[in-house]
């Protein structure tokens, strides 16, 4: 059966729907898009207040030790990240080389590295102030969902053959090992930054 309290439905290896002995489909997905199998992600408007509080302080305290190594590393995984790939090409890719696609996007979109610190510092700030924390891995999705989101899609338009515009969209859809790829990396570049000290 599903490990979380009150489902009742039987885990997806008990109905041949894959391996997985812990949860069933529903809580299943819902832990790979949010590093919780019950808790849902935080809202933006959660986020808000600690985001701009996190930017004042980066902002007032950009000079200190730990701030400039944390831009240097941020600047590092975009420099690491290898070729920009569009996100409709992202299909047969492994979760790592989709985290590095996801810092190419981000390196082409000319996202500002001070704004991935400030990303981490408003979730552990949430986190801090969250009455029922999650564990480890809830951070680091969380983190990885904030800056996905940065630069998340590839956008194409063209002339279609009867003289009228031809436009395409393509998001990837944040889940799964590649949201935890992408959380590591800012917590070991952004990880060391303590604010208040």
């Amino acid at each position: 059966m599903c490990r979380v309290v009150g489902c009742g439905r039987p885990a997806r290896a008990a109905t041949n729907d894959g391996l997985d002995m812990r949860f069933c489909r529903s809580h299943a997905d819902h832990y790979s898009r949010h590093g919780s199998p019950y808790k849902a992600s935080y809202t933006a408007a959660e986020l808000k207040p600690h985001r701009q509080h996190a930017r004042r302080w980066l902002a007032e305290h950009g000079e200190r030790r730990d701030v400039v190594s944390a831009i240097a590393r941020v600047e590092g995984l975009y420099q690491r990240a290898g070729p920009h790939v569009e996100a409709f090409r992202l299909r047969g890719l492994s979760p790592e080389d989709r985290a590095r696609a996801a810092w190419a996007r981000l390196r082409k979109a000319q996202v500002n590295p001070v704004e991935v610190i400030a990303a981490w510092l408003a979730i552990e700030a949430m986190i801090e102030a969250d009455p029922h924390p999650e564990h480890k891995e809830f951070q680091l999705v969380q983190a990885a969902k904030l800056v996905h989101r940065m630069a998340s899609g590839s956008h194409r338009r063209w002339q279609g053959p009867d003289g009228g515009t031809i436009e395409m969209h393509v998001y990837p859809r944040p889940r799964g090992k590649v949201l935890r790829h992408l959380g590591r990396d800012i917590e070991e570049a952004a990880g060391l930054v303590i604010v208040g000290r």
